[in-house]
């Protein structure tokens, strides 16, 4: 189904896409779609007209989006009052509402402006491919733009281990984190002779600011199960796992929607397409625990155990999920498969890098003025995705470094900026592509508390299982507090040091073995501002609250005594006769000072 050529098989002309999911939803986007079928009824266009609430379109920053088909015309930071303008100038006069318009204002009369906003302009959807576009609760819409033919053209025309064949060509890698081949994955599962095996999509998506795996499956969950069919078919197993956050409850819901959609159509379930081959699948939640993303932990968690990784070997692929064979890939890897079949493995194998093919979906976050998700070929620089696509820094700010991996990331400075994102390029420079968070940070980041902050995070949620996670992030934790209160010593950054590549070296599962490398990495590129820190006392970006101190520039004080009346602990002394000056004793760090003096003459960390 192409929304261009015919845009509703019930023969409307008009198709309003709506994004339906957390991030507009949070904005008022379900508001506007009522408003939109208020004025559907109210202008008798129902039959002409149609409101479909869709996935992410990706451009969260300007949420709540909404599109208008077939002309492809995007409108964001809609309000529901928005609506009655819009129909009475777009949908009834033809002509485009350019106070709401996305992009660049000059591309208004063109029909297909889409690409042509900088936004999309330099991104290559692929596992986004229906996100936005189709209405992710009914089957025949995916259907329409080519779902499930992948599956019918595996089980027509393949043999299974043609199946691991093509995805072995294609070069299709993991895009959970580790990056693994997924066609080699799937043949260590296949060639091991068990009649009982399993595949697992993992869509524990834990990392702080990631939400990609989270817009698959609210935005287009045919894909992933589609997929898992695929996957199933190729290895030999009959069931299949979506292990879940149960804080995604579109998600689930949808999910739970598509699996039986699947199932009414003879997609899912015995005998399927009438070729003889059975595969059922279910969704199981996880309580919330990051370390259940770890495949072993994640395995334990679906047999009803705690959430605790195993060592390895034996590797999944031979003993895994009720010690079967069992291939677990993530949502993302799941979702380039089906295109992967239809356009053939040369097809994806022609994008990217030469050992990183096709595109990665990030999540796009933090100091960045379009924040949002985005789908970029392998290869594209950090430059491109933060100043072409993301649209710079925030009120002209200045770019200091990006958090690629999450937590288990590290971070690129400046200097890096024109390095291409692939797995090689980052885990060379002691980060790593991770599942796809790209936090970027601005001078007013302080490098020393943002290692804190993730080494906060893995402390609270290792499960304690081995002890170089379960002490080492602990105690790595404490020197970083320590320092961060202005108590540190040149001996604490040595400490780090030494505990962060032991536990690297030791610890059971991959969440310990990284834990470690946002500190790495900002002492190997921030080490100045940890010096600052240990040496100075002062946190050069004013983060650190025990080391920011406010001062008085008596030459640019007018003495009017706003900043004392203000004041809650009456640190500030002085009047009209004597010079102001702060008690740094007394002094709570509130900045309430330095918010209301309307002469900018109280100064931070002078």
């Amino acid at each position: 189904m192409d929304r261009t050529e015919n845009p509703s098989p019930e023969g409307g002309k008009i198709h309003i896409l709506v994004c339906g999911v957390a991030g507009c939803a949070s904005s008022g986007s379900l508001k506007v779609a009522a408003a939109i079928e208020d004025e559907i009824k109210k202008n008798n266009l129902g039959a002409d007209v149609k409101v479909i609430k869709t996935g992410c379109f990706g451009l969260c920053a300007e949420g709540p989006i909404m599109m208008i088909c077939p002309e492809h015309v995007m409108y964001t930071k809609v309000a529901p009052e928005d609506v009655a303008e819009i129909f009475e100038n777009h949908i009834m006069g033809g002509k485009i509402v350019t106070r709401l318009l996305a992009g660049e204002k000059e591309y208004e009369e063109i029909e297909d402006r889409l690409p042509q906003i900088p936004f999309f302009a330099m991104q290559k959807r692929i596992a986004l491919n229906n996100c936005g576009i189709i209405d992710p609760e009914n089957i025949d819409e995916y259907i329409a733009l080519d779902g499930y033919q992948a599956l019918a053209k595996v089980l027509n025309e393949y043999e299974p281990d043609e199946v691991i064949d093509e995805i072995k060509k294609s070069g299709l890698r993991g895009r959970g984190g580790g990056g693994f081949p997924t066609g080699r994955k799937w043949e260590s599962s296949a060639v091991v002779q068990d009649h009982e095996k399993y595949v697992i999509c993992n869509a524990d998506e834990g990392d702080p600011g990631a939400f990609m795996d989270r817009s698959i499956l609210e935005g287009d969950p045919h894909s992933v199960i589609e997929a898992m069919i695929i996957n199933g078919y190729a290895v030999g197993a009959r069931q299949g796992y979506i292990y879940v956050r149960a804080e995604y409850p579109v998600a689930v819901k949808r999910l739970g929607v598509a699996i039986r959609q699947a199932e009414e159509y003879g997609l899912l379930g015995n005998n399927i397409l009438g070729k003889g081959f059975n595969f059922n699948l279910e969704v199981r939640l996880g309580a919330g625990a990051f370390v259940c993303g770890e495949g072993s932990a994640l395995m334990t968690s679906i047999e009803g155990k705690r959430g605790e990784p195993r060592p390895k070997p034996p590797r999944s692929a031979e003993k895994g999920l009720w010690k079967k064979p069992t291939v677990l890939n993530n949502v993302e890897t799941y979702a380039n498969i089906p295109q992967i079949i239809r356009k053939g493995a040369d097809w994806f194998n022609s994008i990217g890098t030469e050992k990183s093919k096709g595109t990665k979906v990030f999540a796009l976050g933090g100091k960045i003025n379009n924040i949002g998700l985005v789908e970029v070929p392998m290869g594209t620089t950090l430059r491109q995705i933060v100043y072409d696509i993301g649209g710079g820094i925030p009120d002209g700010g200045t770019f200091k470094a990006a958090q690629t991996g999450g937590p288990s990331g590290g971070c690129l400075p400046a200097e890096h900026l024109d390095t291409p994102i692939d797995y090689d390029s980052l885990t060379k420079l002691g980060s790593m592509m991770g599942s796809g968070g790209l936090i970027v940070m601005d001078e007013h980041t302080c490098m020393v508390d943002l290692a804190r902050f993730f080494l906060d995070f893995t402390v609270d949620e290792s499960c304690g299982k081995c002890p170089p996670c379960r002490i080492g992030t602990k105690r790595m934790h404490e020197i970083l507090v320590r320092i961060t209160e202005g108590k540190g010593t040149l001996e604490d950054l040595d400490k780090l040091e030494v505990l962060a590549r032991n536990i690297k070296a030791s610890a059971l599962c991959g969440l310990g073995q990284s834990a470690p490398n946002p500190v790495l990495s900002t002492l190997k590129y921030f080490r100045d501002e940890y010096i600052a820190h240990v040496v100075d006392k002062k946190c050069p970006a004013g983060v650190c609250v025990s080391m920011i101190k406010y001062k008085i520039d008596t030459d640019v004080c007018k003495r009017c005594g706003i900043c004392k009346k203000g004041c809650p602990t009456q640190c500030i002394s002085g009047d009209k006769n004597t010079p102001f000056a702060i008690d740094q004793d007394k002094c709570v760090k509130c900045g309430l000072c330095m918010e209301k003096c309307p002469f900018k003459a109280i100064l931070k960390n002078a």
